[in-house]
């Protein structure tokens, strides 16, 4: 079922020529301005249209969007339909038209102005197609598309049956289909187009731009994707999760890989396989010189360093950089400081191949203990652990502490029975403080 859409409020101004009309038919005639219903009949026929004020659209797209012909004859209910019909679409902010008639024909003009804002076009599982060929159909159908979609109107739902059309065409069995696509809590930063219907599953993977030392840990990581159902926007997701750390593991900072490329390996009514291309661009494998940090007040930097298990002169390994940094902040969390926040910055040296990494450390506020909250125990049992709790109101928080104080009660068996636990800590920002809920549920 295709999301709806909101058409985009538009502002139309109606540029009324028809009492300042342009008149050459005789010149013995008066200067009096002749009415339409004075004009002959080749005065009604569209012989121009000129757009002006895009900067995106080429004035040809613009033309066929309006569906408006040179040579047929017009009337400015024309002209109203035509803006109404790129309007509608949400490439434009705001329209203009004017219109002029002479004994040869109608000239009509168009000011446009485009929107503000465009995401791109995904097409998730139209394996059938390569993406120029899919973008050149489209566009053949819908003259205002690009790649890139306004984020009202309609344009998406006239791709969304161009697409349809191509499906049938094909007889392919399936319905052509979009959603909105967006970060958590962001703004929409995409429309991702899909054919539901068809089983379409991965077949073989191969990776192009690999190296012989990579390429066994790129098979062995895509292993999980064989028989899997195809869908880019999962791919896009094992690229950055699974693939890309193969290479900034050994120092390749600056790898990139490109859109998974779909190849049909075999296609039936029941089930379609493809293979599946990633191509990567490794880059330079850097090493490291030297790593610095700055900020740290609460922790010198002999307490720090040992915790970041990079080596110098060798491949800079930006995931096990990552994990040295969340276990700096863990530290940091011992000691109240529960919103400390690290940034990493790589200085690269592209003529030697090396990098410095440069840790940039800002501990924030120190966060006390606030209260305490323990759930599904008798009271009994509640009022012995609270008793046991170390860390008292006002004092620095240690994230590290709820944990241990759980095993410690389960070692001491203050706790009897097996029991599913759960810890919960909410930040108090204004007055900074921790809450921490302790939540036991029996087993079963």
């Amino acid at each position: 079922m295709s999301p709806s859409v909101r058409p985009l409020p538009f502002h139309i101004f109606l540029l009324l020529a028809c009492g300042m009309l342009a008149t050459s038919l005789s010149s013995a005639q008066t200067h009096r301005k002749l009415t339409p219903k004075e004009l002959p009949p080749s005065a009604f026929k569209l012989i121009a249209i000129k757009v002006t004020g895009s900067l995106r659209f080429k004035p040809d797209d613009v033309i066929a969007t309006t569906g408006l012909q040179l040579g047929q004859t017009v009337s400015e209910d024309d002209f109203k339909k035509a803006l109404r019909l790129l309007g509608e679409t949400g490439t434009f902010s705001d329209l203009l038209y004017s219109f002029d008639y002479s004994d040869e024909g109608t000239k009509l003009n168009l000011q446009v102005k485009d929107a503000d804002h465009f995401v791109p076009a995904r097409f998730d599982n139209f394996v059938w197609f390569p993406d120029q060929e899919l973008r050149d159909q489209i566009h053949a159908q819908v003259p205002l598309f690009q790649g890139e979609l306004p984020l009202t109107g309609n344009l998406a739902d006239q791709v969304s049956n161009a697409l349809q059309g191509l499906l049938i065409t094909h007889k392919i069995q399936g319905q052509a289909d979009y959603l909105r696509a967006a970060t958590t809590d962001g703004p929409i930063d995409s429309f991702n187009f899909s054919v539901s219907g068809p089983q379409i599953h991965i077949r073989n993977v191969a990776f192009t731009g690999a190296s012989a030392a990579e390429l066994p840990l790129l098979d062995a990581a895509a292993k999980q994707l064989h028989g899997a159902d195809y869908d880019r926007a999962i791919l896009r997701v094992q690229e950055d999760k699974t693939f890309l750390p193969v290479y900034l593991a050994r120092g390749y900072l600056k790898a990139a890989f490109g859109e998974a490329q779909p190849k049909v390996a075999e296609d039936s009514p029941q089930e379609t396989l493809v293979d599946v291309t990633f191509p990567v661009t490794p880059g330079l494998q850097y090493n490291l010189t030297t790593l610095d940090l700055s900020g740290n007040k609460v922790f010198a930097a002999d307490r720090l360093k040992p915790l970041v298990h990079l080596v110098s002169n060798q491949p800079a390994n930006a995931v096990q950089l990552t994990t040295d940094v969340e276990a700096i902040k863990k530290l940091y969390s011992t000691r109240g400081y529960m919103i400390a926040a690290i940034e990493s910055k790589a200085e690269t040296d592209d003529t030697d191949a090396t990098v410095k990494y440069h840790l940039l450390i800002s501990e924030g506020d120190l966060f006390t203990m606030g209260d305490l909250e323990i759930r599904g125990l008798d009271s009994r049992t509640t009022d012995r652990l609270q008793t046991e709790w170390k860390i008292q109101g006002g004092q620095p928080y240690d994230a590290s502490y709820p944990k241990q104080f759980l095993e410690e009660a389960f070692k001491e068996r203050w706790l009897m029975g097996e029991w599913n636990t759960s810890i919960r800590e909410s930040l108090n920002q204004k007055e900074k403080t921790v809450d921490v809920t302790l939540r036991f549920d029996p087993q079963r």
